[in-house]
């Protein structure tokens, strides 16, 4: 069974960046599609971004597009999420999950049911 464990978390001033690495064990990451979802505080989980199996595909939400960047290395079965520019709209638990299947470019593909394995999420506090 996959484990999937996130990391890279922190306290970060507005304007900072920080990186948030997702790792894969039991099974490797290569083949699944990966996204990076947030939570906030009385908030619903909202997609963020999600890069293809391959990595030669990526999709954003509008929030962050041009902010963050979702990348992956497969050979260290890891996903980067880089961040930038942050804002305290951006404080939220991060969460990387992963989903099988042919890249989508659906509204459907950016839900939270399409995604099957998740990890335990990685505390990201933005201070103004």
């Amino acid at each position: 069974q996959v484990q999937l464990v996130e990391s890279g978390g922190g306290l970060v001033q507005a304007g900072g960046s920080l990186r948030l690495s997702c790792v894969a064990s039991g099974r490797t990451f290569s083949g699944y599609n990966v996204g990076w979802f947030r939570q906030a505080p009385g908030e619903e989980r909202e997609f963020v971004a999600a890069i293809s199996w391959g990595g030669g595909v990526t999709s954003y939400a509008d929030s962050v597009k041009g902010r963050f960047t979702i990348s992956r290395d497969n050979a260290k079965n890891t996903v980067y999420l880089q961040m930038i520019s942050h804002k305290p709209e951006d404080t939220a638990v991060y969460y990387c999950a992963d989903r099988s299947g042919p890249w989508e470019s659906s509204v459907r593909a950016r839900t939270v049911k399409a995604y099957n394995a998740w990890g335990q999420g990685t505390q990201v506090t933005v201070s103004s």
